[in-house]
């Protein structure tokens, strides 16, 4: 039978005396905790090889860069941390990067998490604190004074806190129609008044609308003898056509595209097979993405309606087992690409209407798993390398706001809510636990840099 919500709530409270607020700000490093090198090693066992020194490269560029690629460090740590049983739908590497700008299908903007690589269900402070911890590294990064970095740290850990106090308050319903809508966020909210940081967020919304498969088509492709195929950049960009005999056994992808076209269908709702079926497969290309994605399989495969002018671009990405499996407990998925979708329908508040999974048989007998999604929908991303320090702040509390919106969506926001309470110690736990992973994290990248 279904607990009453002043159960939940007196139930949470109670559990302070088991894992008090104070105590997630604890972070020491344990006495055996693996060495850099040899949690690393073993994600790369599974990715491509000749595309490891890139991924490496990338993680190496600072200690944020080595931060976003190394979610698998902070995954095994935050299992021998003090935490909590409240459980939601986590993102699995909510930090600040992993945030940005969206087209809903009614081509409204609204700002949410668009990550899901990692996603299972784990402990709320799972996400809260790789975002915490994400703001002061980038801080760090930026050259922003102390002060600054904890104010923005513990502004959104309060506002995280009082806004799962609000979704409390809320009707389910209520809570699921709940966005972070773009115009009035820019309009209303007080969480924006410099004019510099209402600059920022406007011109990445003027470049997030200009990001559409016809935008696409043209950065992508070129005309060779009338027609149309996707520009070769290897390593990064690799045309199918221009794969080697030995990338043919390992990229598997494109060998029956029409199967895996149809396959990738049945995961769609019916309107959305229709809309496919307006569509041929043109060419595709394996491309490098992301950071700590590098090395994974990823495909972009251009599509073309009745005319030349109508192209749908698509991604086409492998899916493995989430980091967070080995400490929280296997997916109920059995694909790892399911895992990812129903993971993101869950937690997004606008999701891409063309979102799918497909599990392949590969030359070797085995199966993978991708996810299947739109390579640009009007998709746009804050440039963190250049961020204010006010824009650093504001991008922090709605970060702040669109976790808590979608923990309160996927777990007991009324237990999460009353286990938080009122006071300052939730936030003042993540000022202390951020700072000294912050610490960690520095310690590790130059662990990583010796290990090129």
């Amino acid at each position: 039978m279904m607990k009453s919500i002043e159960e939940s709530k007196e139930a949470a409270k109670a559990y302070r005396k088991t894992t008090s607020r104070s105590s997630l700000g604890i972070w020491k490093t344990e006495t055996k905790r693996p060495v850099v090198e040899e949690l690393l090693l073993m994600q790369e066992k599974t990715r491509l090889r000749e595309l490891i020194p890139i991924r490496r490269e990338r993680m190496s560029a600072s200690p944020f860069s080595f931060f976003r690629g190394s979610a698998i460090l902070q995954a095994h740590d935050l299992s021998g941390s003090p935490g909590t049983c409240f459980r939601v739908q986590a993102s699995g590497d909510a930090h600040i990067s992993n945030f940005g700008i969206f087209a809903s299908p009614e081509r409204r903007l609204v700002f949410d998490i668009n990550d899901f690589d990692e996603t299972l269900p784990a402990p709320f402070e799972v996400d809260i604190k790789r975002l915490t911890a994400s703001i002061e590294i980038l801080g760090r990064q930026r050259g922003f004074a102390k002060e600054q970095r904890s104010e923005a740290v513990h502004d959104a850990a309060a506002f995280y806190r009082k806004s799962m106090a609000e979704f409390s308050e809320m009707g389910n319903l209520e809570v699921w129609y709940k966005h972070l809508d773009i115009e009035s966020f820019l309009q209303k909210s007080t969480l924006v008044s410099e004019k510099k940081q209402i600059r920022e967020i406007r011109d990445t919304i003027r470049k997030s609308l200009s990001k559409t498969s016809e935008r696409a088509v043209r950065k992508l492709t070129e005309t060779v003898d009338g027609r149309l195929r996707i520009k070769s950049d290897p390593p990064l960009i690799v045309p199918a056509r221009d794969l080697t005999r030995e990338q043919k056994i390992v990229f598997d992808f494109h060998h029956d595209l029409r199967k895996a076209i149809d396959l990738y269908k049945k995961s769609l709702s019916v309107d959305r097979q229709n809309l496919i079926d307006q569509y041929e497969p043109l060419e595709m290309a394996h491309k490098v993405v992301g950071v700590g994605s590098v090395g994974r399989q990823a495909w972009i495969l251009i599509m073309m309606g009745r005319e030349n002018g109508d192209p749908l671009v698509l991604q086409i990405k492998e899916a493995e087992a989430s980091v967070l499996e080995t400490y929280y407990g296997a997916s109920v998925y059995a694909k790892s690409g399911q895992r990812v979708v129903e993971g993101q329908r869950s937690i997004q508040t606008a999701g891409d209407i063309l979102l799918g999974w497909v599990r392949l048989k590969i030359p070797s007998g085995s199966m993978k798993d991708y996810y299947v999604r739109q390579l640009w929908d009007a998709k746009g991303s804050i440039d963190m390398e250049t961020i204010s320090a006010e824009g650093y702040r504001g991008i922090s509390l709605a970060c702040a706001w669109t976790l808590a919106h979608a923990h309160a969506k996927t777990g007991d926001r009324h237990a999460i809510a009353a286990y938080l309470g009122k006071g300052e110690a939730f936030e003042n736990a993540m000022v202390s636990y951020s700072s000294a992973y912050a610490d960690q994290n520095e310690a590790d990248y130059e662990m990583f840099l010796k290990m090129q």
